[in-house]
């Protein structure tokens, strides 16, 4: 039951009250608008004064005259920061490196990106051999004047006659799908509108591609509107959309999720269906070409759990999975013999968590988390192991995709203080070689990284990666940045970035705690961080800063925390949870109403993890977390500076513009709460790197202005 009574109790936006005053340096905010607006929930009525701010800023002026007066108190505060500009140059120069993807081999060409440096989005290239010269492809700079129009998405044909790909314009993601000649790089009149969250698989005979695609939105709903009813289609090659084959649909199930590849030997069609979360446990589903009369048959038919298909010999289907191996197998299934008692191990669950599997070259190239360090071990294709790759060094390392005929196949390695470096591995001798190594403006010798283990409040340890210069003293004085995510069993790895290099650099400690709600340790260690047990990633991530403070690398006014997205979900909770234990917060892009998430664009697919305020269990936790919920008038919160976009259609900005509005309504005494709201931006993805100087130079200063410390920011 929704009780709703819309009644202002203030002025939109008092304009006057925008500048901050020098003299007496404190922020006046704009008087935001409240509305009386109540929802029941199992019972319990729960307050909603912001809710007008869930309006799609481009369709409200109400909504666009809030955002433009916020931008306009957190620019006049960050402009008065002397250091602001001079950290701008700095992470300015040190960005301005080439940096280059790991290559991809099709048919006889090999496919890379490359940002030149300062480049607002990189540029796709193809070459005939890893030495010969490169041919431009695709420049999406040339997309829009401002670098707003992001490349999405690509899917080559085995031959490499054809590519495909998608745009997704201001960051949203929305993506419309075209094809390119690859020979002569002209495009051909084919477009897909209306993907999302899908990719592309050619057929052999390169007649087209399927993909998977939402109906059309209702007018002006396509940002903001629930994304249901995904199917998957046949687009032929030269044709218009509205003609486009529908293969596969589950309308009896409009939140269910559907993609579909075809296998490498062009024999089958491979159907994975979501139940509707991020869970990714799916049903599996096929179409063999050798017998289309018997259509689309079920191998899988339940959403039990995780299967993710890796390829077949003949009617044999490889996936890793986590059926009986909460830390992922290996298995083979005989789609003649597809009973649970036929199917077979290939390579058992492992004391590390199994991150991801490649089958290429007629190998399993196996990517293990050992205390979320990268192990990979490469087994045949009975399962016996043959060797481990030999890395670097302590990090992560990706790639190693190719095609089972392969002899060759290429993965780039990167830690804290190593750039992504791109090596090609022989698989037949297990030799890796170093192809490309980009050079930046910082000595790694200077720096030194280190894994702590810490106990969180109920006794679990938690593994955390701290970064910083050498000879660091332990006195309490050092900023320090803290950083955090857990959930969606996605695991943070070392991995080397511009921004937290001149973090380091400017004399700042980095720490990355690996947080349960991750996938670090495997499905026990995620279901420990959801749900109903979502507070534990809280205690995590307090328990981090105060192992940090017992351990004098800083204290309470010396600790930064942030996070984005779930992450920014976690900056807020713990910053309601513990005001007094931090200095600054940085939550970006966050989930800060979780009793209304599951009402916009993705938010169902979070339900997995968060739980649902439709059921009263879920409620009552969501409830005593939920950031723009627990925020008490009269209580001093640390100095924050809250950071969106007007387009994000992933976490749509309003979670982040009413969460601030109700923190500065909150906020007792002078600590800045401030928000900074991106335009023509989205999520995060396909950022523009002119936008993501700009945002990280001014959350460093931010924090220099906050926590009260001196950089050292090299001329």
């Amino acid at each position: 039951m929704r009780l709703h009574r819309w009644a202002a109790a203030l002025p939109l936006v008092a304009l006057s009250t925008l500048l901050v005053s020098a003299e007496e340096k404190t922020l006046n905010y704009p008087a935001t608008k409240k509305v009386e607006v109540v929802d029941e929930y199992h019972g319990v009525k729960v307050a909603d004064p912001y809710r007008w701010l869930e309006d799609d800023v481009r369709k409200s002026k109400d909504v666009a005259d809030w955002v433009e007066a916020e931008n306009k108190v957190t620019n006049s505060f960050l402009e008065a920061i002397p250091q602001r500009e001079p950290i701008r140059k700095r992470i300015t120069d040190l960005w301005n490196y080439e940096k280059i993807s790991a290559p991809s081999k099709h048919g006889k060409l090999y496919f890379f990106s490359k940002n030149n440096g300062l480049q607002n989005q990189s540029v796709l290239f193809v070459q005939n051999s890893l030495d010969g010269e490169p041919r431009l492809l695709l420049d999406p700079n040339t997309w829009s004047k401002d670098g707003t129009i992001a490349l999405s998405g690509t899917a080559i044909s085995d031959d490499a006659k054809y590519l495909a790909y998608g745009k997704a314009e201001a960051g949203s993601d929305w993506n419309t799908w075209h094809v390119l000649d690859v020979a002569t790089g002209k495009p051909l009149s084919d477009e897909l509108k209306w993907v999302k969250f899908s990719g592309a698989s050619w057929a052999k005979d390169n007649s087209g591609f399927y993909y998977s695609r939402f109906p059309e939105p209702k007018k002006d709903a396509a940002f903001q509107a629930l994304n249901e009813n995904q199917a998957l289609y046949f687009h032929k090659l030269g044709t218009p959309q509205s003609e486009d084959k529908l293969i596969h649909a589950t309308p009896e199930h409009p939140r269910w999720t559907i993609g579909g590849g075809v296998t490498e030997d062009d024999r089958f069609l491979v159907i994975s269906i979501g139940d509707g979360t991020t869970s990714r446990k799916v049903r599996v589903a096929y179409q063999d070409f050798k017998d289309v009369n018997e259509g689309i048959k079920d191998l899988i038919p339940n959403h039990d759990n995780k299967f993710s298909f890796l390829g077949n010999d003949g009617t044999t289907f490889y996936f890793q999975t986590d059926f009986n191996a909460p830390k992922y197998q290996v298995i083979a299934i005989d789609t003649k013999n597809p009973d649970k008692k036929n199917w077979k191990t290939i390579i058992p669950e492992a004391a590390e968590t199994l991150d991801g599997v490649d089958l290429t070259g007629d190998r399993f190239i196996c990517s293990y988390l050992k205390d979320a360090k990268t192990v990979v071990k490469v087994h045949d294709m009975k399962g016996a192991f043959i060797r481990e790759v030999a890395l670097p060094g302590i990090g992560t390392a990706a790639g190693f995709g190719g095609k089972r005929t392969d002899t060759e196949t290429f993965y780039t390695f990167t830690s804290f203080t190593t750039p992504p470096s791109v090596y090609k591995y022989d698989i037949p001798t297990g030799k890796s070689a170093l192809l490309r190594q980009p050079k930046v403006q910082f000595d790694p010798s200077e720096y030194v990284v280190e894994q702590k283990f810490y106990a969180s409040k109920d006794g679990t340890k938690v593994p955390m990666f701290l970064a910083h210069k050498k000879g660091l003293k332990l006195d309490g004085t050092n900023p320090t940045l803290l950083y955090g995510y857990g959930g969606f069993n996605i695991s943070l790895t070392p991995g080397f970035s511009i921004s937290r290099l001149q973090w380091m650099e400017m004399g700042g400690v980095l720490a990355v705690a690996n947080l349960r709600g991750g996938g670090e340790y495997g499905d026990a260690w995620h279901r420990a961080g959801t749900k109903t047990k979502k507070q534990n990633v809280f205690d995590d991530f307090i328990g981090a800063a105060e192992f940090l403070i017992a351990e004098k690398y800083t204290s309470k006014k010396k600790i930064a925390i942030q996070g984005g997205s779930n992450g920014g979900l976690l900056v807020g909770a713990c910053l309601t949870q513990r005001p007094d234990l931090f200095g600054a917060c940085l939550p970006a892009v966050g989930v800060m109403d979780m009793l209304r998430f599951q009402k916009f664009t993705a938010g169902r697919f979070w339900t997995d993890d968060y739980g649902s305020s439709d059921n009263s269990e879920d409620f009552l936790a969501l409830n005593k977390y939920s950031p723009y919920h627990n925020l008490k008038p009269g209580t001093e919160y640390p100095p924050t500076l809250v950071t969106t976009a007007d387009t994000d259609d992933r976490v749509v900005p309003g979670h982040s513009f009413k969460f601030a509005a109700r923190l500065q309504e909150c906020q007792k005494g002078p600590n800045p709460t401030l928000i900074r709201i991106e335009t023509k931006a989205g999520h995060g993805a396909g950022k523009p790197t002119s936008k993501a100087i700009e945002e990280v130079a001014d959350q460093w200063a931010f924090l220099v202005k906050t926590l009260n410390f001196t950089p050292t920011i090299p001329k």
